[in-house]
């Protein structure tokens, strides 16, 4: 879809008390902020937006609900990794959507999607692509693999070896690969939702921490409810085909979400909120429940979330809520418990859980 079809979701010029994000503000603020909860030097140019972006996001997640069911906050969670320039590890038994929500997604926005299944034999030459020579030409060229397109499935990833595994350190943090001396970059969008399937051992790899580290989120699926899983059933009772990607519309352009990796910087976060989030940070480094704690990325990763999670939301300021929501799938892949407490079997969740009502929250 061109981007010219949105022009009639773009909020037209408005005044301050008409934004999304200046519902229920004063006119003044004792933080020093403009009453639409921006500060004065980004208030004025990016209000509308902001308020444009948001409502392009809140269309994703209203044409994905037509596919997925019970699935708004992975939607959303996958959208923040989109606008952070973020990958995501999506780990679930087999059935429960995690392919399918992929699709769904390049759908929503016009991407080029590709699906990458790891098994045992894969080698990086057959996801990043290699050289071979044109006999025609009479010289080499570089023949690109799977890797080099837009929303990147990889499927059970998990089940290639080590060698492979390195092959996909490079591409993502650097956005680039490297072929025989030669750098060749990804185009954006560039996005990665790795699966894997927590209970299956047989057959599959320990993802090494400097790769895990690299994935903005780790995202932990259980099955529907009873609600969703009716919802399920009477969705698809006249489609044994499941066919319902193909109703999914594109609503938001490449360009848009290049233009939301942009306006998502000048998402204002106070001091007050730095110093709460480096607090929940560091405090993974010195709980004795603890193997390995956070390392800076992670404070990076939770900063720029949190400023996407509140774009989406249709503010230009970060709330301590917003910080909350991020922290989880954040940390949740970077800290190793300490030998006695995994052989306790401690949840890491009410581990991070403990460690954030520990510290006060900034008023």
């Amino acid at each position: 879809m061109e981007e010219n079809q949105h022009e009639d979701d773009r909020p037209e010029e408005q005044d301050a008390s008409e934004s999304p994000a200046q519902e229920g503000q004063e006119a003044t603020r004792e933080d020093g902020l403009e009453a639409d909860g921006l500060p004065d030097w980004v208030a004025d140019g990016n209000a509308a937006d902001i308020g444009y972006i948001s409502t392009m996001m809140m269309k994703v997640q209203e044409e994905a609900s037509k596919v997925l069911i019970g699935q708004g906050d992975l939607v959303q969670k996958l959208l923040v990794a989109l606008i952070t320039g973020g990958n995501v590890l999506v780990e679930g038994v087999p059935g429960i959507a995690k392919t399918m929500t992929a699709r769904t997604l390049a759908r929503c926005i016009n991407a080029e999607f590709s699906r990458i299944q790891f098994t045992p034999d894969l080698m990086p030459a057959d996801i990043l692509g290699t050289t071979v020579f044109n006999v025609k030409e009479s010289e080499f060229e570089f023949r690109k693999g799977p890797i080099f397109s837009n929303l990147i499935l990889i499927d059970e990833v998990n089940r290639a070896p080590a060698k492979t595994q390195a092959a996909l350190i490079e591409v993502m943090e650097e956005r680039q690969v490297t072929i025989e001396g030669h750098s060749y970059s990804m185009e954006e969008p560039f996005f990665i939702m790795a699966t894997q399937n927590p209970v299956e051992q047989e057959g599959t790899y320990k993802l090494p921490e400097a790769q895990m580290d690299r994935f903005l989120f780790r995202l932990k699926l259980h099955y529907p409810d009873l609600e969703s899983e009716k919802a399920i059933l009477e969705r698809f009772q006249s489609d044994f085909q499941q066919r319902k990607e193909e109703e999914v519309q594109a609503v938001l352009t490449k360009e848009d979400l290049k233009k939301a990796q942009q306006i998502v910087e000048s998402v204002h976060i106070k001091d007050e909120l730095i110093d709460y989030l480096a607090r929940i940070v560091i405090a993974t480094r010195n709980n004795g429940d603890l193997y390995l704690g956070a390392s800076p990325r992670a404070s990076l990763g939770i900063l720029r979330s949190a400023k996407a999670m509140a774009l989406i939301k249709g503010r230009g300021f970060v709330t301590p809520d917003d910080i909350k929501e991020v922290v989880y799938p954040v940390l949740n892949h970077r800290i190793i418990l300490s030998h006695e407490r995994e052989m306790e079997g401690m949840d890491t969740e009410e581990l991070i859980k403990g460690l954030i009502d520990d510290i006060e929250v900034p008023r």
